[in-house]
Order: C-alpha cells, then sequence, then structure tokens
C-alpha cells in the first residue's frame, strides 16, 4: 500500500473537497482519499504506486491545479 500526499490549489469548500474526491477515486487502484481543505493536501492511499499525470487529470477534471507532490 502506497500514501501519497500532493497539493491541490483553488479549493475554496466543501463541494471543492467532494469534486476532488469523486475524480481521484475513479483511478484505477485508489483505495483512500482524504482532502485538507484548509491546507489544500489531497492523501492518497493506492495498491501501488500511481501516475503523477493520472493524478494530473484527474485534479483538472475536477477543476483544480495540481500544485506539488
Amino acid at each position: 500500500m502506497t500514501e501519497t500526499v500532493y497539493t491541490v490549489t483553488g479549493m475554496t469548500c466543501q463541494h471543492c473537497v467532494a469534486s476532488v474526491t469523486e475524480e481521484v477515486t475513479k483511478i484505477e487502484g485508489v483505495q483512500d482519499v482524504k482532502v485538507d481543505l484548509p491546507t489544500g493536501s489531497v492523501t492518497v492511499v493506492s495498491a501501488a504506486e500511481l501516475s503523477d499525470d493520472a493524478i494530473r487529470a484527474a485534479i483538472d477534471e475536477a477543476g483544480y491545479e495540481l500544485a506539488s507532490r
């Protein structure tokens, strides 16, 4: 199991959290997603290491920007 923390910019409310969680959860292998709105951190627990491109695409689809890992 792998846990990776990303920083996402542009989230301002619980709807933002729900959108990011929904899109990242769709990635194959993702087991859990925890979003901390005040810090913008998104913790992703997965069966194996995920591609940063897959995470970036999911965050983009939700309407936000991946700032860093």
